[in-house]
């Protein structure tokens, strides 16, 4: 139910993608959930590019496809988005999210709140972020993914990672950096009840096949992906706090990037919450 108190602000969700139906379905389910289908802005990169399945009501636009490596791929998009951004705060939006299609900003659950009203009720200067968690597979405990079934029904740990600590909600117009990780500028703020949940390394042979999909930048990006799993399956300690890890990012910043949280390069596994499952993900 909407606060009478804080009236819901016009909120989008934007995204860019190639190839990738298999998120760009999910990621449609989710956020035209919680803030509306028509709310919904993606860039396919590529004419040829097959419109998704659950497309719905959201606003689908085709691109040329640029054949680059992944550093400067990752400019061109960022620009791309961070304009189309721009346009919608002139056509009257309020609040602009923006992530890659296998991200999910979720408001934790033990609110009883959605996502739009939550956001509707933040009074950010700029930008907003949730704590990184990048999502992955025990290969110990955990069986291969079944894409018919929720990510968190199957997969229960995560790295609490600084990558994925994203400034990815918008309150006015502004420039993103590369993949979201910063905007332009402007520092971020790690908001108590949003989180980040990053679904890249969900799966080892969902990466496995990209990897013998891509070209050789691409494929050295999909295994710091696979990494994740290393990292999850070897952990011993998988109850990090994830308060402790969010006032540490909050307060600590790589010597090289001012805008950007640091955590000491420590690598802490939490247990996700059962109540995370309620998003439905």
């Amino acid at each position: 139910m909407t606060n009478t108190l804080h009236p819901r602000k016009r909120i989008a969700a934007i995204t860019m993608a190639r190839n990738d139906e298999f998120f760009l379905n999910r990621w449609i389910k989710y956020y035209g959930g919680q803030i509306g289908e028509e709310n919904l802005y993606i860039y396919l990169d590529g004419l040829d590019q097959k419109t998704p399945a659950r497309a719905g009501r959201a606003n689908i636009t085709k691109l040329p496809h640029r054949d680059q490596a992944v550093q400067k791929g990752d400019k061109t998009r960022i620009l791309l988005l961070s304009d189309l951004a721009k346009k919608l705060f002139a056509d009257g939006y309020e609040i602009v999210i923006g992530c890659d299609c296998d991200e999910f900003l979720i408001v934790d659950p033990k609110l009883g709140t959605t996502l739009a009203d939550y956001l509707s009720t933040r009074n950010a200067k700029t930008t907003l972020s949730g704590l990184g968690m990048d999502v992955g597979m025990d290969l110990r405990t955990e069986r291969p993914l079944d894409a018919d079934a929720p990510f968190l029904s199957q997969r229960k740990y995560a790295l609490m990672s600084t990558r994925y600590t994203k400034p990815v909600v918008l309150f006015r117009p502004a420039t993103w950096g590369s993949g979201f990780h910063s905007v332009k500028g402007r520092n971020f703020h790690i908001d108590k009840n949003l989180y980040l949940l990053h679904f890249g390394s969900v799966d080892f042979d969902m990466i496995k096949n990209k990897i013998g999909d891509r070209n050789p930048s691409w494929a050295k990006h999909l295994k710091k992906r696979a990494r994740t799993i290393e990292i999850i399956t070897k952990s011993r300690h998988r109850n990090m706090p994830r308060r402790l890890a969010r006032m540490m990012q909050r307060m600590l910043r790589p010597v090289y990037d001012w805008n950007k949280p640091a955590m000491l390069g420590l690598k802490w596994v939490a247990t996700l919450p059962a109540r995370f499952e309620k998003t439905g993900i």
